[in-house]
């Protein structure tokens, strides 16, 4: 099973923002200041690199397709209420998909896609 990394400006302010608005735990920051970290919820787990500058070159045009992690849930509904009270930003709202499941993207500090995703029941 895969780990998502995903390249972060600030892995402080990043671990933050999963923690307070996504309801992750912050498992752990290495070094001083941070340059790398780990976040978990339940069984998902993604880690957090510092970058100087982003790792691929998308427009602004492409930037509301392009997903950095995909975490799957299994109550993606609840998930998702819950994380329109938290005020996360969307690029897309809880959708089912043409292949049975259900779906939605959450926007990050840094702009990176994360997909939440579960079955459609």
């Amino acid at each position: 099973r895969g780990l998502p990394v995903i390249c972060v400006a600030d892995v402080e302010v990043s671990a933050e923002f999963f923690r307070k608005t996504l309801g992750f735990s912050i498992d752990f920051l290495h070094g001083e200041p941070p340059f790398y970290g780990s976040v978990s919820r339940g069984g998902a787990c993604v880690h957090l690199k510092f970058v100087h500058e982003p790792v691929l070159a998308v427009g602004a045009q492409d930037r509301g397709g392009f997903i950095t992690a995909f975490i799957e849930v299994e109550n993606v509904k609840a998930l998702y209420a819950e994380y329109v009270t938290a005020g996360a930003m969307f690029d897309q709202k809880l959708k089912k998909q043409a292949w049975g499941g259900r779906d939605f993207i959450v926007r990050d500090p840094d702009g990176n896609g994360v997909c939440f995703v579960g079955p459609a029941a």
